[in-house]
């Protein structure tokens, strides 16, 4: 089991958890917050523990709320990536994944695929892209974009939560 670098989650307190944790989930300090409520021990001091714990969090939560979850992402390359408005964690993220670097062709390619993508699902393709280049991200946003509805929300609600393990790892 891995332990927190940076800090020990079990003596914060609540305040001070949801500060830490906040934006684990994007723009979802909700999941912080009912992570903490469910109670401080030496377990959560385990970033694994605590990933489940809030991974079971959010797959317990109501559609609704999932839903909010996800559509508080940005668009891989989107505009806001374009005008430097996304999270530090999202911009890193994205970066890392040499999205920046996209030619004009492919960041055309990005926009069309999310404008397609979010017209059937009615909510923007979720990937964890660290580990992934440009390249491979296109390709499965060329696959998944023939998925089912149900397929494609449970898919984004899965890659949020190795989303969330990838952040938890960083802290």
């Amino acid at each position: 089991m891995s332990q927190f670098q940076t800090l020990k989650p079990s003596t914060l307190s609540r305040d001070e958890f949801v500060d830490a944790f906040a934006d684990i989930y994007e723009h979802s300090p909700w999941v912080a917050e009912k992570a903490f409520d469910l109670g401080q021990d030496a377990s959560i001091d385990e970033i694994e523990t605590l990933h489940q714990r809030m991974s079971d969090i959010l797959l317990s939560a109501d559609h609704a709320s999932q839903l909010a979850l996800i559509n508080a992402h940005p668009d891989l390359a989107g505009k806001a990536a374009v005008q430097g408005q996304l999270t530090e964690a999202s911009t890193n993220e994205q970066a890392g994944a040499g999205i920046h670097q996209c030619t004009a062709e492919e960041f055309q390619r990005f926009t069309e695929l999310n404008d397609a993508y979010k017209a059937k699902f009615r909510f923007p393709f979720i990937m964890a892209v660290k580990g992934s280049n440009r390249h491979q991200i296109l390709a499965a946003f060329e696959t998944r974009i023939h998925n089912p509805q149900d397929t494609e929300f449970k898919c984004a609600l899965a890659e949020i939560n190795k989303i969330a393990l990838f952040r938890l790892l960083t802290l």
